[in-house]
């Protein structure tokens, strides 16, 4: 009997040090969206498939500086105008590719706690929708900060629900993690160059 015990204890250690192991990948997520310049442009510098991408390959210049937005591998790459400051944020995009937009535009205002208001195409695919939430609610699916796009009813925003980051969950807009869109609001101004390929 006592060698079961042993057995079974033994057993449960294991497998406890398996769930540390299987934690490891969730911790080498965690850390800097610093850039880190890759040794090839097949590089891969995580398990979420980012591609680092450069921003020679999409702008003329970074005045106002860049943002480039991957829907496919679903991140937002932020350059600054002195390109000194590089992030790479997880987001989530577009349900389909009827609600996908690609192309050029521009930051052109922002919001702290934005109110949301959902279009009349959401309203009418979800008539039990508000017309309005406040900003700053809970509920609100802007989250705690917005950047609203030269295209009407689009914007890079927050989310409070992080189950949405990576992947294609929203109605057409490009969404952060609260804590990583604060940091992109605090960078980008307004007339900072967008693209989403």
């Amino acid at each position: 009997m006592a060698d079961d015990r042993i057995g079974r204890r033994a057993l449960l250690s294991g497998a406890v040090g398996m769930a540390g192991i299987a934690t490891l990948p969730a911790l080498a997520q965690e850390g800097t969206t610093e850039f880190q310049a890759p040794v090839s442009d097949a590089v891969r510098n995580n398990i979420s498939s980012f591609r680092m991408l450069q921003w020679q390959d999409y702008f003329e210049n970074t005045n106002r500086g860049v943002i480039l937005v991957d829907i496919t591998s679903r991140a937002l790459h932020y350059w600054s105008e002195d390109k000194t400051i590089y992030r790479l944020y997880p987001t989530s995009v577009p349900l389909s590719e009827e609600l996908t937009r690609r192309g050029r535009t521009e930051i052109v205002r922002k919001a702290v706690n934005p109110p949301w208001r959902p279009t009349p195409s959401m309203l009418e695919r979800n008539p039990d929708w508000p017309t309005m939430v406040e900003g700053g609610a809970k509920d609100n699916p802007l989250g705690v900060r917005g950047m609203y796009l030269s295209w009407p009813a689009y914007l890079i925003h927050g989310t409070h629900d992080t189950r949405k980051i990576g992947r294609r969950s929203s109605n057409g807009c490009i969404g952060l993690y609260n804590e990583h869109v604060i940091e992109l609001y605090d960078l980008a101004q307004v007339g900072t160059q967008v693209l989403l390929i």
